[in-house]
């Protein structure tokens, strides 16, 4: 597959130049680490996101006022160092204690857990929230092992708000647990991505396939069928979403759709209709739709529906303003 790119083994090097060159106005990029920070930050609890590339903006895309303070940036798909994570938390740890949100992947849960030690023998304090919101990738009584996927984009979110108010170490922690605890997602793939190393398709499927569960690294999914018409296709999903939790009859909830890479809003929106009917025939009320593309896997075709379930104090932090180049919440 084509990619517009120089040396393979640069690439995130010089995604991140790049990146510092559009917005450096508002970022620091640490010295000697694939690492971001927020230059105007509050003294409050930190809260540090990570993960590999070729997700973009996923992950550094979240980094901004209102959402984290700092990302530890991996390769493509592999999780960041250790000491990235280490030199992140340091950075924007203001004395309150650093806040870890990140996908459920063994990678990244080894790294960051090495980073949070290397902390803690600093004398900064530090708490993880594992985002495991893919319900295709366990059944619901192993629902710790589930990937994260978009659902991330909810949680970083609460997450910042929270932290953002001037609580503790720890109420920041139970917040995002529970913006967590309420979020479900499952994403189908038409067509492959690829990593720049090789340029190869990470699988393969028919034209007229599709997989459903399939993971944002091409990890498999757990069926492959043909393909089918928009409502048909989300029906199923919906279906699976919605059994999950469960949600239920006076629920209020947030909608994502997010594409993974190749995916055309037209389609995004096509589908995003079919889940407003779908939620309004069951009397679940929408506080909010966003149809984006925020955790991409490169060129891959497909999306993905994540619903989280509000309440009161959900709501408010949800609702709370924030902002960076690629997510806007005005309040």
């Amino acid at each position: 597959m084509k990619k517009i790119v120089n040396d393979t083994n640069q690439v995130v090097t010089e995604m991140l130049e790049g990146f510092m060159e559009a917005y450096g106005q508002a970022y620091e990029k640490l010295p000697d680490v694939n690492g971001i920070v927020l230059k105007d930050r509050k003294e409050k609890v930190a809260v540090v996101i990570g993960g590999g590339s070729g997700h973009e903006p996923m992950f550094f895309g979240f980094v901004g006022e209102g959402l984290a303070d700092g990302v530890a940036v991996g390769n493509v798909f592999a999780a960041p160092t250790p000491n990235t994570v280490y030199e992140v938390a340091k950075a924007v740890n203001s004395g309150k204690g650093v806040l870890f949100v990140y996908g459920n992947y063994a990678g990244d849960v080894l790294n960051f857990n090495m980073g949070a030690e290397l902390c803690e023998m600093d004398g900064i304090p530090t708490k993880t929230v594992l985002v495991c919101d893919d319900v295709a990738s366990a059944p619901r009584d192993r629902a710790d092992d589930r990937r994260g996927i978009a659902g991330d984009v909810f949680v970083f979110k609460i997450a910042g708000a929270a932290a953002n108010k001037g609580l503790s170490l720890e109420e920041v922690a139970r917040i995002t647990e529970k913006a967590r605890d309420n979020t479900r997602s499952i994403g189908v793939a038409l067509t492959p991505g690829s990593i720049p190393d090789t340029g190869k398709p990470t699988f393969t499927l028919a034209d007229d396939e599709i997989e459903f569960g399939m993971g944002i690294h091409g990890e498999p999914g757990v069926q492959r069928t043909k393909l089918m018409k928009a409502d048909e296709l989300t029906d199923v999903m919906m279906k699976e979403l919605l059994q999950d939790l469960p949600f239920a009859r006076g629920d209020e909830v947030c909608v994502l759709i997010n594409g993974l890479g190749s995916t055309t809003l037209m389609e995004m929106f096509i589908v995003n209709r079919r889940v407003a009917q779908i939620l309004r025939e069951l009397g679940i009320k929408v506080h909010d739709s966003d149809v984006n593309s925020y955790c991409t896997t490169q060129e891959m075709g497909g999306l993905s529906i994540t619903l989280m379930r509000l309440d009161e104090e959900l709501k408010e932090y949800y609702d709370a303003p924030a902002y960076s180049p690629f997510y806007i919440k005005k309040g």
